[in-house]
């Protein structure tokens, strides 16, 4: 894979807190298009890479490429090619949902706020909404808002952090959709979940984080491959995501 092809390179990242190793040497790579996920349980140091990766954290040591940016070294440029959706929706309650776009698009200094909002709006399925204050909207809509909030500017690259914890079934499947959109739009997503079916669902690789490290990284067929089929009462039962993260995950914690 050339230089030009990857959106994230990251290799021998190391952060701790307070002498406390959470990142002990980090090494992956995320192509441009796709949609990468970080899987791992809490705690695992997923949130930390993210921070790291939008330069909202800096590493310890370690070279951490974004776009083409070192995070380190050009920490501004790495901002403005990207867009971070965060665990708990920045939305603001008090605005209505168009009044929420508009804000953003100024504050990037976009030409055509409000045509700008009113893409984004209909684009997500909020035009009804768009003149209802925040306050109103589900979980899932304030999610989808978010989302959209993220989109203002075009970024080539976007970071969502565990976006659909906290929904119900419903709202995550239509967050699921416009993930898979964003990515066939030529966007590429980096996601992290503790929702292993989300990560089967949408992920074109996956990176499983465990005690500050990467333990296994691949495509979803890459990982089955690990694991031999289970023989189930004489028929090959391929395992699932999930039984492979616990397989994995569980061997490290018992070692």
């Amino acid at each position: 894979m050339s230089q030009h092809e990857i959106a994230i390179s990251v290799h021998g990242l190391r952060k701790s807190y307070k002498d406390l190793p959470v990142l002990a040497g980090v090494d992956f790579q995320v192509e441009k298009g796709s949609i990468f996920a970080l899987l791992g349980p809490n705690g695992s140091g997923k949130t930390t890479i993210v921070k790291i990766l939008t330069t909202l954290l800096k590493p310890d040591s370690g070279q951490v490429w974004v776009n083409g940016f070192d995070v380190t070294a050009s920490p501004d440029h790495v901002r403005q090619s990207i867009s971070l959706t965060g665990q708990f929706a920045a939305v603001d309650e008090i605005l209505t949902g168009r009044e929420n776009l508009v804000l953003i698009a100024r504050l990037r200094h976009l030409q055509g706020p409000q045509q700008i909002a009113d893409d984004l709006l209909h684009r997500f399925g909020l035009t009804e909404a768009a003149n209802r204050k925040v306050s109103t909207y589900s979980g899932g809509m304030r999610r989808r808002l978010d989302i959209a909030m993220s989109l203002v500017g075009d970024s080539q690259l976007i970071f969502l952090d565990e976006p659909t914890t906290g929904l119900d079934p419903e709202a995550r499947i239509e967050v699921w959709k416009i993930v898979k959109e964003l990515a066939d739009s030529g966007k590429t997503v980096f996601l992290t979940t503790q929702y292993l079916d989300e990560a089967e669902q949408l992920a074109n690789r996956i990176a499983i984080l465990q005690e500050g490290k990467i333990i296994v990284s691949g495509t979803l067929e890459e990982l089955k491959k690990l694991f031999p089929p289970a023989k189930v009462e004489y028929i090959e039962k391929q395992l699932t995501l999930e039984e492979i993260f616990l397989s994995l995950v569980g061997k490290k914690a018992n070692n």
